[in-house]
């Protein structure tokens, strides 16, 4: 499986509209965490058409996909298509608010954090979403002044669920351990538990020990990785952050 997502790496590198690629392997689990970032919905399509394509076959013979998360600004329906083509259970995610720290500066990849994940509304007669969002709406505004080291807070409606896409981009494990027992995840998770539920976790980065008891303390279902083979385009990505 591994040699098999390092062609697809490669072939990633060579495609003008991937900004940046990762292919990470999951702490303690025979599985790898793959990271994109695409320069527009078009690179999507292409990227899911030519290389995705090509190895589709290979590699379903050697692994099966648990997860695909996409968020954007907007997806359009020729992205998801191409996307739901391929048959991978996928969830689709589009900005409703947040912030970035520092002028979009890239963090230090050695140290910083990167963790996104998928929380769905307990199911019920009413829809619960419009009280998810507040919360974690909350949770962006307390952070962004008292967690200095949480430098991107990013919330996304998943299209045709009740449920939101969360992507945070921590300084270091220090800070997101603050975030996890004393900061903005500890004072509003009593209050998100009530009415959603986390579906996945992925945490990317140096994740020490202590963060992994505190994310199982807190019931997270969590998947761990650290940075593998990486590529980020010249002058990096706004999703990533830019370099120079």
């Amino acid at each position: 499986m591994l040699r098999e997502w390092e062609d697809i790496h490669a072939g990633a590198k060579g495609d003008p509209g991937v900004l940046s690629t990762e292919i990470n392997h999951a702490v303690g689990e025979d599985a790898v965490l793959v990271h994109h970032v695409f320069k527009d919905a078009d690179a999507l399509v292409h990227y899911f058409s030519t290389t995705a394509t090509e190895h589709m076959g290979p590699l379903n013979e050697v692994a099966k996909p648990e997860l695909h998360l996409f968020r954007g600004t907007s997806i359009p329906a020729t992205a998801r298509e191409a996307v739901l083509a391929k048959n991978v259970p996928a969830a689709f995610g589009e900005l409703l608010f947040g912030y970035v720290k520092e002028d979009y500066r890239r963090p230090d990849p050695e140290s910083a954090i990167m963790v996104t994940a998928k929380w769905a509304c307990k199911p019920g007669d009413e829809s619960q979403l419009e009280d998810l969002k507040y919360w974690w709406q909350r949770v962006g505004t307390d952070a962004f002044s008292i967690e200095e080291g949480l430098l991107r807070f990013e919330v996304y409606q998943v299209a045709g669920e009740d449920a939101l896409i969360i992507h945070e981009t921590f300084e270091s494990s220090d800070e997101l351990k603050f975030h996890l027992s004393k900061g903005t995840a500890e004072k509003y998770k009593k209050d998100i538990d009530e009415i959603a539920e986390p579906e996945a976790y992925f945490f990317r980065g140096p994740v020490s020990w202590t963060i992994r008891t505190y994310s199982k303390f807190l019931h997270l279902p969590a998947t761990y990785s650290s940075q593998g083979s990486n590529f980020t385009q010249p002058g990096g990505s706004m999703s990533d952050g830019t370099t120079g």
